[in-house]
């Protein structure tokens, strides 16, 4: 009894132990974990340009939930960091922190939020269990949300010959291919400091490798993900038809699933959003090709809180090109400002530059 009656006492000593280095890691720069709880404030941890992030954080907006944000920089290797490992041992953004709950799964994330938030005044983004509707949400949602959104983007970036209008700079391949390599060796290395973490970054270094193997692979990316892509963006178009014919009078336009826009607008929203980013629209759509799925991203990037979370083209420059600026300025600041500076400012003329010359590319040929 003596034995357990310590053993127990030392777990809670070192989950202690664990809850305090997460606060003392970010006293200075992030929300303070128990603050948060102890107010019953959401907190979410995330990376503006991650696919799982934006999907959640629109869904935060369209429920006007007050939520306080903290970016987790992931070209700064932030995820992989101990604090954070602590708070998600498989290292990913987004994670929620509310109460006692650390939610780390995406969906599970906004359907925590859909559960526990249902006040009256804030929207629901998940009909009632039992209505016509809720089978009909449920059903895209999985459908869009079984997309394997990171193998498109590695693969266009690493693959840029499979685009057709993106908007990443052709140099931003060989940064992307050396972060790469970088990352397994930090990993590799943070597991041999941490021997605490050392299973989980043993884990996530297994995962990374496995899905760069696929998401390198030409073969794959043709027949499986893009052939996939198809099927998913044909259901879509189809369902899209069927709102427009239930809804035939003049200037009254529905969403996917209803007259509402749902949980599963919020996976289309950010699925067409990362597509149009990554160069695959005028593939998928566009040019008179899937005009339903053309006329609803109008609509949607019309949408307030679409603009909002998403209303800025993503910068692959800051994320893919200049990591090594970034870490050297948060490592040896501040004398080394001044040259990340003219580095960011020089990289940023030369990125609109080259915005303002493929348009103009663009529109003579």
């Amino acid at each position: 009894m003596a034995s357990d009656s310590s053993s127990e006492l030392q777990g809670e000593k070192e989950m202690s132990t664990d809850k305090e280095t997460i606060v003392e890691k970010h006293e200075e720069s992030a929300p303070l974990i128990e603050n948060t709880r102890r107010q019953s404030k959401l907190i979410l941890y995330h990376w503006t340009q991650s696919f799982s992030s934006q999907k959640v954080r629109l869904a935060i907006a369209e429920k006007g939930l007050k939520c306080q944000e903290y970016d987790v920089s992931l070209p700064l290797s932030e995820h992989n960091e101990p604090w954070f490992m602590r708070l998600n041992p498989a290292g990913e953004v987004p994670v929620l922190v509310h109460d006692e709950n650390v939610i780390c799964d995406p969906t599970q994330i906004m359907d925590y939020l859909e559960q526990n938030f249902r006040d009256e005044g804030t929207p629901k983004l998940i009909p009632e269990e039992g209505s016509m509707y809720y089978p009909r949400v449920q059903h895209y949602r999985e459908l869009l949300d079984s997309l394997q959104m990171d193998a498109y983007t590695h693969g266009c970036i690493l693959h840029p010959e499979i685009t057709v209008d993106s908007h990443i700079p052709a140099y931003a391949t060989t940064r992307i291919r050396a972060q790469i390599g970088n990352t397994e060796s930090e990993l590799k290395k943070l597991a041999e400091q941490n021997p605490e973490l050392q299973e989980a970054y043993i884990a996530k270094q297994r995962r990374l490798k496995s899905k760069l193997l696929d998401h390198d692979n030409m073969k794959y990316l043709k027949k499986k993900i893009l052939d996939e892509l198809d099927n998913v963006m044909d259901q879509v178009e189809t369902e899209l038809q069927r709102r427009n014919e239930e809804t035939p009078e003049e200037g009254s336009q529905a969403w996917l699933c209803g007259e509402f826009f749902s949980m599963a607008d919020v996976s289309l929203a950010v699925t067409l959003h990362r597509l149009k980013f990554l160069g695959l629209s005028r593939r998928f759509w566009g040019n008179g090709k899937r005009l339903n799925v053309e006329t609803y991203y109008e609509r949607v990037l019309e949408r307030p809180t679409f603009r909002k979370v998403l209303g800025h083209v993503n910068n692959i420059l800051i994320s893919a090109v200049l990591p090594t600026a970034f870490r050297v300025a948060r490592k040896r600041a501040p004398s080394f400002v001044g040259t990340t500076l003219l580095v960011g400012i020089l990289g940023g003329v030369s990125y609109l530059a080259f915005l303002y010359l493929k348009k103009r590319l663009v529109r003579y040929s």
